[in-house]
């Protein structure tokens, strides 16, 4: 293990003080850097992600995708969280803290919009990171593709209903251009760049490349975390509390659905490769479909708005230290790929 992996809690501390930081000193250029985006989507932040995510497509084995349908335990686990567990355990966590236990710190308007915002990422599972985190926790790379592509195609019809039911409104617009930009950028672009490498280079020399790209793996993780909070700087700054009264229940939530998904994973003896990053899926989110959803329905400076980007915010030094727990307790699971 090298130093980036052994010390990458103390890394990413250091990258989001170093992103609030230059945040401020210099919001004039993260403010360009923002505006570069296409449908939604960060482009410099989709060039980072491709870095994390290319080492992990190195892994998936095209010819080995239809072997994952003699495993259904993991896939039905993923999906059951998502879409019937994750956002009514989101919209009642929301009502219970915004309504109830904070009711008396936040103004009525704004705690609504919170609970909305809370709402949006709930129905909205993770389509990018997720690739980043079943790679740190050595997940069986064909089945995550395979997890993240189902969800997908059921986010394209299930998405606003659900949203829509939640909320208790009729007309949710899905940023359709949001939601196939993601797909294609971050599954297909680099799913195919990883094939084409496969085919062009041997065993050997791929197995090498892997582990070369580790440490750039790590670093597009850093730099993401440093932009994602830099743009986002201001806001911290200049509204602490309230971000902080909303991470609250988003980390509730985060540990809250890893822990019924890994257990059950546990109870069902599903193999680690596959139970850690169905944990992972379910408790990560698609955030640029739910910042773009916010945006749309109540606006740019929305405390909906607000209660996405500190879904951001919060998610990779969660994410990070779910995967730290997964990678201790790998003895819990069967290291089988039967299920």
């Amino acid at each position: 293990m090298g130093i980036f992996e052994r010390f990458l809690s103390l890394w990413v501390a250091l990258a989001i003080g170093v992103g609030v930081s230059l945040g401020l000193v210099f919001p004039d250029g993260f403010e360009v850097i923002s505006r570069l985006e296409f449908a939604r989507v960060n482009l410099v932040v989709a060039v980072l992600i491709w870095l994390m995510i290319y080492p992990m497509m190195l892994k998936v084995e095209p010819s080995c995708l239809r072997d994952v349908g003699k495993k259904p335990k993991g896939l039905a686990l993923t999906l059951i969280v998502n879409w019937l567990i994750k956002p009514f355990t989101m919209a009642a966590l929301g009502v219970l803290f915004f309504k109830f236990v904070f009711a008396d710190m936040v103004p009525a308007d704004d705690a609504t919009q919170i609970i909305a915002g809370m709402i949006l990422l709930g129905v909205a599972p993770c389509t990018a990171m997720v690739f980043v985190w079943s790679h740190l926790t050595d997940g069986d790379a064909n089945y995550t593709l395979v997890q993240v592509s189902v969800n997908d195609l059921i986010m394209v019809f299930a998405f606003a209903p659900l949203a829509g039911l939640l909320l208790g409104v009729t007309d949710i617009a899905v940023p359709w251009g949001t939601l196939v930009t993601s797909v294609v950028m971050f599954i297909v672009i680099p799913l195919a760049a990883g094939v084409m490498t496969q085919r062009a280079l041997p065993r050997d020399r791929l197995e090498q490349l892997g582990q070369r790209l580790k440490p750039t793996s790590i670093l597009g993780l850093l730099l993401t975390v440093v932009l994602l909070f830099g743009f986002q700087a201001e806001t911290i700054v200049a509204r602490p509390l309230l971000v902080v009264l909303i991470a609250v229940p988003l980390l509730i939530q985060s540990y809250g659905i890893f822990a019924i998904t890994y257990g059950f994973a546990r109870v069902l003896k599903i193999p680690y490769k596959v139970a850690a990053p169905a944990a992972m899926i379910g408790t990560s989110n698609f955030f640029e479909l739910a910042v773009a959803v916010a945006i749309s329905l109540f606006g740019l400076t929305s405390a909906a708005a607000l209660a996405t980007v500190v879904g951001v915010l919060i998610e990779v030094p969660v994410m990070l230290s779910l995967v730290a727990f997964a990678n201790r307790t790998q003895q819990w699971f069967p290291s089988a790929a039967s299920t």
